[in-house]
């Protein structure tokens, strides 16, 4: 095979300005320009006016060069072509030198770790706000947003005026730090966003495990950009063969192990443990092109730390065989795999999810998760094996959980769903039946439908109220817990979720429209006596203040005189009582009744 050779040339230049041998400003690069237009202002402080100011212009040459595929033994067939931009740079220059010791490093890197993906640490930005900045629309405000980028990451914060109040984290790739680079703009609704104006800050100069208060001034502008930034290191996280797995070396599993041993248990909180997933293979998955094939890849994504494999083209049975590891901040995550087509043109196709609970892994288990839809409510096709160990400490997974969970940047924004809709209102359905099922079974106890389970139940109460003490609240919870170990099970709630999945189009209509007019009868209830205690309190309804005021002198009047636990015991007594001695009345007048029939 052969390729035919085709060029043409273009410049992309930029300008340094030195003063007393040291580079002081340095233009963005116009690309493929060979007339260039910066309009860039800067200014300069010199201590003495005789020194000069050394302005050169640089260039990238940057060659476009289309290879044209050829066969020899085919001269008229259409093989395609291979486009290339080609870049060339003096031998000895710095940007050279650069970056033959960024391949020399990556050629360490990969001798050492033989993994293709590695980040030393992790860098923790709060965006707090911005402080003086011009104001840039007519009404002498702006709708101000910041952009971020380190090295290929990038994050753009939210349009607010401008008390940002943002929290997220970019990866470190470099032990030495590296630049992080920030944009501030101002939005405009129709036209092109208005550019106010930049700040660097050179990560290297910060001191790692500890967080800092900057307040960067913006350059070729008025205002501040204040931050927090914290450096933290991490262990890896990575991506490799199924050669290179670190928790199968038994000397790095014990030092794994050792880190997160209880000894370690008060020692960096954030880093709870670490879950390695070894990403097998795909089977049956569905046929995303035309050809009646896929180009599949998957996804790995925990919290705000996402890593993907490489593609498996022209196959709907893809073997990847790579081997992923994470840092776990939270053993409460959740692990989503997710599996898409590559599209060269245009964005990847959903293929199909699988979501792993950290808690619900069994570690060295090979396991086949089936690919379900993006809202997680039905199976799509195909199938995904993967084997997952996950290794953690208890103390610090027990002291994370009652932290909040970290927040997801990366999600879709929330949408209107009817089917989520009455998912989750199932949900709050199901937990109330538990509370109403509870309540049920309490108050059978004390209406003597079974007489021995209530004289138990009313020896019990008494004996618990007489003698109570606040440690009877965990307690009784406790109870609760064990019992439900030994006799509660699920299989209600999956038979009628699997239920639920089978329906018919217009059953589905009749539930959403059920789940409404529960959502609407309820919303009704809530307002309404929210109004009536707002009514109470506000005055609004005088004869409902004074009657609670009465209330309220006798409930004080009488728990003044009267311990609580003697007014729940003869509340308890008093009941039963009055409803034995109806039940007694109302039998008796039967009875008559009958016998006068008669």
């Amino acid at each position: 095979m052969t390729a035919l050779f085709v060029s043409t040339g273009t410049s992309d230049p930029y300008v340094k300005f030195k003063l007393g041998g040291k580079e002081v400003f340095r233009s963005k690069t116009i690309h493929k320009n060979l007339n260039p237009v910066w309009e860039e202002k800067t200014t300069l402080t010199l201590d003495s006016l005789s020194e000069p100011l050394y302005a050169k212009v640089k260039t990238w040459t940057t060659i476009p060069v289309t290879l044209v595929l050829k066969d020899p033994q085919s001269p008229d067939e259409d093989l395609g072509s291979l486009e290339l931009a080609v870049t060339l740079t003096p031998k000895d220059s710095p940007i050279e030198e650069r970056r033959d010791s960024t391949n020399q490093q990556s050629i360490r890197l990969s001798e050492l770790h033989r993994k293709s993906q590695l980040w030393r640490g992790i860098v923790s930005i709060a965006l707090i706000e911005g402080r003086n900045l011009i104001p840039m629309d007519d009404n002498g405000l702006s709708d101000p947003y910041v952009k971020f980028r380190l090295g290929p990451q990038k994050y753009k914060s939210k349009t607010l005026s401008p008390q940002w109040r943002e929290q997220f984290d970019l990866h470190l790739y470099e032990e030495t730090g590296g630049v992080l680079e920030i944009t501030v703009w101002d939005r405009d609704t129709g036209r092109r966003d208005d550019f106010i104006g930049r700040c660097q800050l050179d990560l290297s100069t910060l001191s790692k495990e500890q967080t800092h208060h900057l307040e960067l001034p913006l350059e070729e502008s008025r205002g501040f950009v204040v931050l927090l930034v914290t450096l933290t290191a991490s262990a890896a996280v990575s991506i490799a063969d199924l050669s290179v797995t670190p928790l199968d070396d038994p000397q790095e599993r014990r030092e794994i192990l050792k880190r997160y041993g209880v000894l370690k248990s008060l020692s960096n909180l954030k880093d709870v443990g670490i879950v390695q997933v070894k990403v097998m293979r795909a089977e049956g998955l569905m046929a995303a092109d035309v050809n009646g094939k896929s180009d599949p890849f998957c996804v790995l994504e925990l919290n705000n730390d996402r890593l993907q494999t490489h593609t498996v083209y022209k196959n709907l049975n893809p073997e990847w065989n790579k081997v992923f590891t994470f840092n776990v901040k939270d053993i409460h995550s959740v692990l989503e795999v997710t599996v898409f087509d590559e599209d060269r043109d245009r964005s990847a196709d959903f293929l199909g999810k699988a979501v792993i609970p950290l808690l619900n892994i069994r570690n060295g288990e090979q396991k086949g998760y089936v690919l379900k839809n993006k809202e997680l409510t039905g199976p799509t096709k195909g199938a995904i094996y993967l084997e997952i160990d996950v290794i953690y400490n208890t103390v610090k997974a027990a002291l994370r959980t009652v932290v909040p969970a970290e927040q997801k940047y990366m999600e879709e924004e929330p949408k209107v769903s009817k089917q989520l809709l009455q998912q989750n209102f199932n949900r709050v359905k199901r937990c109330i039946m538990v509370l109403i099922s509870y309540g049920t079974y309490i108050n059978s106890c004390f209406e003597w439908e079974s007489a021995q389970r209530s004289i138990i139940s009313f020896v019990l109460f008494v004996v618990v109220v007489w003698n109570f003490e606040l440690y009877m609240l965990p307690l009784g919870l406790l109870l609760l817990l064990v019992w439900n170990y030994f006799f509660s099970s699920n299989e209600d709630e999956d038979k009628e979720d699997k239920d639920s999945e089978h329906k018919g189009f217009m059953n589905k209509l009749y539930a959403i429209q059920d789940v409404f007019i529960s959502v609407q009868s309820a919303l009704d209830d809530v307002a309404s006596y929210g109004e009536r205690m707002k009514n109470t309190v506000n005055w609004t309804v005088p004869f409902l203040s004074w009657l609670a005021i009465t209330a309220l002198c006798f409930a004080t009047f009488l728990l003044y005189l009267i311990p609580l636990r003697y007014l729940v015991l003869a509340w308890v007594y008093v009941c039963p009582c009055v409803c034995l001695s109806i039940c007694l009345s109302v039998r008796n007048i039967t009875q008559k009744r009958t016998s006068g029939l008669r």
